[in-house]
């Protein structure tokens, strides 16, 4: 049997996204998301950074849309990095954050907007990608 076959069967590797040096160190001389997301606007987690903003602002909408703008663009990065549509997408590696918290906001705020199914689908997307994910974004 080979190798290949094996590998297979446990199913796929966890995608691990490339880190986002320049962010984190804007990000920790104290420079907004908002002022650094023109310049950076593949980034995931400047996105989700505004998502929360917005939402602990009440700013349900802009929370949405933040969220929403985060998570389409970290599925192009996941993909760009070997994710396939399956397959664990760990929180304990940083860079991978920017968007499980994304993911996380997009339900939230699609639950405050009432639509139906998103948020359930998005929950079993977050679990399915880290079981861990939500209780270290809630915590």
């Amino acid at each position: 049997m080979s190798d290949e076959f094996r590998k297979n069967l446990m199913g796929p590797e966890p995608t691990l996204l490339p880190a986002e040096t320049e962010v984190y160190q804007h990000l920790a001389l104290g420079q907004e998301a908002l002022d650094l997301v023109a310049k950076y606007p593949t980034s995931s987690l400047l996105w989700a950074i505004l998502a929360e903003e917005a939402w602990a602002d009440g700013r349900t909408i802009d929370s949405y849309a933040y969220s929403r703008v985060g998570y389409h663009r970290g599925l192009d990065s996941l993909r760009r990095n070997g994710w396939r549509g399956v397959g664990p997408i760990p929180w304990e590696h940083e860079p991978n954050r920017g968007f499980l918290r994304a993911l996380y906001s997009l339900g939230r705020a699609s639950a405050a907007i009432g639509e139906a199914e998103e948020p359930e689908r998005i929950e079993k997307f977050l679990n399915d990608s880290d079981p861990t994910a939500k209780a270290a974004i809630e915590g």
